[in-house]
């Protein structure tokens, strides 16, 4: 995860919107934006979707109705949400937030063309990992 450089732009508001399903981050170089939890599900900077190296991530689908029950705040410099899935350990810096929202339309379609070349869609359910269960908060 990148660090934080001292003239990154920092939320100055963020808000959960759980009927439209997206997280509105307000920045303060005046940029905002509306993240979808979905993107920010199958883009979650964990070791669980990212893997701990190249050649080592985990597509994520079925995440198209996810939620977030929860959101904390880490120190200044992230917050951690808790997803319907039960998937806490992403760590959400703010500079990752910012590349989130300003990229949304190449991470969209960098997903969607990852999809088609697994054969799944956004709506394909995850397939059950062995020896553990849905909602496992083993990490």
């Amino acid at each position: 995860m990148a660090g934080l450089d001292k003239h990154s732009p920092t939320p100055t508001e963020i808000t959960v919107h759980q009927q439209s399903r997206v997280l509105e981050v307000a920045f303060s170089d005046g940029a905002r934006f509306r993240i979808p939890f979905e993107l920010m599900r199958v883009c979650s900077p964990s070791a669980e979707v990212k893997g701990h190296g190249p050649g080592q991530e985990t597509l994520q689908h079925g995440k198209r109705d996810i939620g977030i029950l929860a959101i904390n705040a880490v120190g200044n410099y992230a917050v951690q949400p808790l997803f319907s899935d039960g998937h806490e350990s992403g760590l959400f810096s703010w500079d990752y937030l910012y590349e989130l929202g300003a990229n949304q339309a190449r991470l969209w379609s960098d997903y969607e063309a990852r999809l088609a070349a697994a054969g799944v869609t956004r709506d394909t359910p995850m397939p059950e990992k062995a020896g553990s269960s849905c909602g496992s908060h083993s990490h």
